[in-house]
């Protein structure tokens, strides 16, 4: 039988605690070792309990969540999930934590809305994701990659000429889900401004949070950022967020295409979707890069872009927080090479500057 995971709930709201530790407390697999007020408790229980995770709720009193994170990660490293409210403020918190190392987040209802039940079964689920991964390491490369508090830059090289046309030489499309919006914050801001390449990001992520996403990763980033609108076009130097709970395709008149169709793996957006949209108007234009996340998804996607003479390119384990994606597909075959997180902004670069053969379009 394995050991039960340590947890520890941070959240100024008593009915929270409660609700929250009850329910967490039915799963045989869990133990909540306690509970904290504010970030000022929290940090004292984490370093005399030594829970396995934390979960912590965005707005507290005397400390707040974002900065109880940075301590608990400098201080004492501990997976955490970050409970989150879907407010314009809450949106930018979150995404700033999962930049400082928060391992995931969820939704937080209000209190009075039933949906507290479906809340912490999804929690548990998280919990258990978030006791797996080595927040320790994830630190350790994080301070010694080329991210965002270095923005490293890759240059194209001597004597290339790249142009901002409406048509991209590339399309990249990029997959991540657990521990990917703290990979993009060390990926893109290390793609050089004259990148020759549009690049799609699909990150696994509630409507609301993507918008978040996309402004952050614009301010420390060389190219534009901005989150995907229905018929935008693709164009060179322009990298597009997938909105959440929106399925994200391209056709080969460089336009995108947001639908509501149902979800792919569970998933709206889905890697895979976007993956074979691409595929199919860029063939060998096209370029999969699949970074941290549970499951599978991005695989099939995978398949497709090397069918139709496109290339791939995966996070290795050592870099990734959770390494379900990346492994998915190496196992099926697919990778063309695998590369820590630190390295992915200059393989991106080389292929997007090799030669193709073909016209976009099937």
């Amino acid at each position: 039988m394995t050991s039960q995971i340590k947890v520890l709930i941070v959240d100024d709201s008593a009915f929270a605690r409660l609700i929250i530790a009850r329910r967490l407390g039915r799963d045989p697999n869990l133990r909540v070792v306690g509970v904290a007020i504010d970030g000022v408790d929290a940090l004292a229980k984490v370093r005399s309990l030594r829970p396995d995770v934390v979960t912590l709720d965005v707005e507290m009193p005397n400390m707040d969540g974002l900065t109880t994170l940075e301590r608990i990660m400098d201080e004492c490293p501990t997976p955490v999930v970050m409970l989150s409210r879907l407010t314009d403020q809450d949106t930018e918190t979150t995404i700033k934590a999962l930049e400082a190392g928060a391992v995931d987040f969820i939704l937080k209802p209000s209190y009075a809305d039933a949906g507290f039940s479906t809340m912490t079964e999804r929690l548990a689920e998280k919990v258990k994701l978030a006791a797996k991964v080595d927040v320790r390491r994830l630190k350790a490369i994080s301070s010694s990659g080329k991210g965002i508090r270095q923005r490293s830059k890759v240059s194209t090289p001597s004597g290339t000429k790249t142009t901002r046309k409406t048509t991209p030489a590339k399309v990249v499309v990029v997959g991540s889900s657990t521990g990917g919006p703290r990979a993009l914050h060390e990926l893109i801001p290390g793609l050089p401004a004259d990148l020759p390449a549009t690049l799609i990001l699909v990150q696994h992520m509630p409507s609301g949070f993507t918008k978040s996403l996309a402004s952050r990763l614009a301010n420390f980033a060389q190219i534009e950022v901005k989150e995907a609108e229905a018929n935008d076009r693709l164009r060179t130097g322009l990298a597009l967020i997938a909105p959440g709970d929106y399925h994200l395709s391209v056709s080969n008149g460089d336009r995108v295409r947001l639908t509501r169709e149902p979800p792919k793996h569970g998933l709206r957006p889905a890697v895979d979707v976007t993956m074979e949209a691409a595929a199919r108007a860029y063939r060998d234009r096209c370029i999969g890069v699949v970074l941290t996340g549970m499951g599978s998804d991005g695989t099939a996607g995978a398949g497709i872009i090397k069918r139709l003479g496109g290339r791939v390119i995966v996070q290795d384990e050592s870099t990734s927080a959770v390494y379900g994606m990346p492994r998915s597909v190496i196992e099926a075959g697919y990778a063309d090479r695998v590369v820590p997180l630190p390295q992915m902004a200059q393989e991106i670069l080389e292929l997007c500057l090799e030669p193709v053969a073909s016209k976009a379009g099937v």
